[in-house]
């Protein structure tokens, strides 16, 4: 036996780490060669326990929302796992994020706690954010916060082991699972449902906020299963995870594919190629995730210094369109035979296709795969609704046991997202061949992809209106051969007033994430329109490309 023996549709993630740690005890958890950690599948289990009741005894309910802000780091993980098994919904949010999006995603989730690190790029940066949206916490005490712009948020705990004003430290917390007994967390684990929800991410829409989608225990498993098992994974893989936490191709297709396949989670805790190279090497890595971005600088680095790659078989490539360049590199110079593409959005679980480990090298250079396992995939003519013939472009949609079981607090985005047949409508274009192999050719959906990261220019628009100066702000994305696609905002500044570039970028620092800032603006004194008055963002996409000089990067292959 190789892999775990469970019943998806019919299994907690709590109870999945049970099972695993009986079956494949003394196989490998969970590395982080650079920090010494190295758990068996029993011990991670024991691990986990232990933060589960440490949540219990903070006075955690089931159902309650718990957020968490840091990178790769492992008490993610731990925190990922012990939730599920104590019953709170895990919240993930984006490393990214700075005061104007925290404080909406806090509120909007209604999280109780917040579980954070000092920050990533700055070591204080998070700490000023969160004192920033919440002044009280310097001088309340842990656990007793009373926030005007976050009446639920109680609880702050900070991952290290310097004391904050307000806040637990991790070890504070931790050392409070005494007072919670195995049968009390076994009892709590128990009274959980496999459809219950357990995970909260959060994804930008077109309406300019981001919206709470809802994953339940079986979207989670039943979609890391079906990956897993188009990968071969096995208890005998070590997957290298460089890939976010927060986002589904972390905690989904990275630690938890990991744990539904008992094979070993060899996390970085922040994307360096250097590192990613040198764990694949400590940890004779038979898996590495990334996004076309990440490849690229991990091709770039093996030129500069030799590392072994020898063992490394497949793993997943995703997040933004495949170079068809890139996945031949990393097939012949990293050795990754079987690398896959897998495509999905965070509503799915996140994967809908993926390309089998098997499949030609053209298949897997030109096209997202076929439906995993389990799952529906139709193409539809947008403006009807109707399934088109094969090879004929529509709308890709999808249904099954991954399709989320919703926006949180808002039914009618849900209602557009997902019809009265449970059909999850992408908004993604797509072709599918008469094998059922798909190839995306565009967005209906105003959306930029830049590194991996979804971009919805009315998210950013709308922040921009917060500006006094601006009258009017329209954002694009333009191609670039390095992040896929780049930001760009073209400003209508308001009667009588004067701006600059530098004056807007000053603007959006430490207020929106870094990947949303555009890269470059154009001041205007109108836009081009339809006869009836509609902005058409087409000739002002095409206007910045050839501004820009960037048809060449528009005509990257990508699958």
């Amino acid at each position: 036996m190789q892999i775990p023996q469970y019943e998806v549709g019919k299994t907690t993630i709590g109870q999945l780490v049970d099972i695993v740690a009986d079956q494949f005890g003394d196989s490998k958890a969970l590395k982080y060669h650079k920090l010494g950690i190295d758990y068996s599948y029993s011990q991670f289990r024991d691990v986990c326990n232990q933060c589960a009741k440490a949540f219990m005894a903070l006075g955690i309910q089931k159902g309650e929302h718990i957020a968490i802000w840091a990178n790769n780091v492992p008490e993610w993980v731990l925190t990922q796992f012990s939730t599920a098994k104590m019953g709170a919904v895990l919240v993930t949010v984006n490393t990214n994020y700075r005061s104007f999006e925290l404080e909406y995603l806090m509120k909007q989730s209604d999280s109780t706690t917040l579980i954070m690190i000092g920050g990533v790029r700055e070591a204080d940066e998070y700490l000023k954010v969160v004192y920033d949206v919440c002044p009280e916490l310097s001088t309340s005490e842990p656990g007793k916060l009373h926030s005007e712009k976050l009446p639920l948020l109680k609880n702050v705990i900070f991952i290290g082991k310097e004391k904050h004003p307000g806040m637990f430290t991790w070890d504070d917390v931790m050392a409070m699972s005494s007072k919670v007994s195995d049968a009390e967390l076994k009892a709590r684990q128990d009274s959980m449902d496999p459809d219950d929800v357990i995970n909260m991410q959060y994804t930008s829409g077109t309406t300019g906020f981001p919206k709470g989608v809802q994953l339940t225990h079986t979207n989670l498993i039943g979609n890391a299963n079906s990956t897993a098992a188009c990968m071969k994974l096995s208890c005998k893989d070590t997957m290298c995870i460089p890939v976010p936490f927060f986002h589904c191709f972390g905690c989904v297709l990275g630690t938890l594919n990991c744990l539904v396949s008992a094979s070993a989670m060899a996390p970085v805790v922040a994307f360096k190629a250097s590192d990613v190279l040198e764990t694949i090497e400590a940890s004779q890595c038979t898996a590495v995730h990334g996004v076309p971005t990440m490849f690229i600088a991990e091709l770039e680095e093996l030129k500069n210094k030799k590392y072994d790659t020898s063992h490394l078989r497949t793993g997943i490539m995703a997040g933004a369109p495949c170079p068809i360049e890139v996945m031949k590199q990393v097939v012949s110079v990293m050795g990754a035979s079987e690398m896959t593409i897998v495509y999905g959005q965070t509503e799915s679980s996140p994967g809908i296709t993926q390309t089998r480990g098997e499949d030609s090298l053209e298949l897997r250079v030109t096209t997202v795969g076929r439906a995993l396992p389990n799952v529906e995939v139709k193409i539809v003519d947008p403006a009807t609704d109707q399934e088109v013939p094969r090879g004929v472009q529509g709308e890709l949609c999808s249904r099954g046991y991954h399709v989320m079981k919703g926006y949180y607090k808002n039914p009618e985005a849900t209602a557009k997202a997902v019809d009265a047949d449970k059909w999850l409508h992408t908004g993604d274009l797509a072709v599918m061949d008469e094998n059922g192999y798909c190839k995306i050719t565009g967005r209906i959906k105003d959306m930029i992809i830049r590194g991996g990261e979804n971009i919805y220019p009315r998210e950013i628009e709308e922040f921009f209106y917060t500006h006094p100066k601006i009258k009017d702000v329209q954002v694009i994305g333009v191609p670039s051969k390095k992040y896929g696609e780049e930001v760009v905002a073209y400003i209508q500044v308001k009667p009588g007033e004067k701006t600059t570039e530098d004056e807007l970028l000053a603007y959006c620092k430490g207020k929106i994430s870094f990947h949303k800032i555009p890269a470059f603006f154009f001041f205007v004194d109108e836009y081009p329109t339809t006869a009836s008055g509609k902005i058409q963002k087409y000739k002002l996409r095409e206007s910045a490309t050839k501004a820009l000089k960037r048809e060449e990067d528009a005509q990257v292959k990508t699958a």
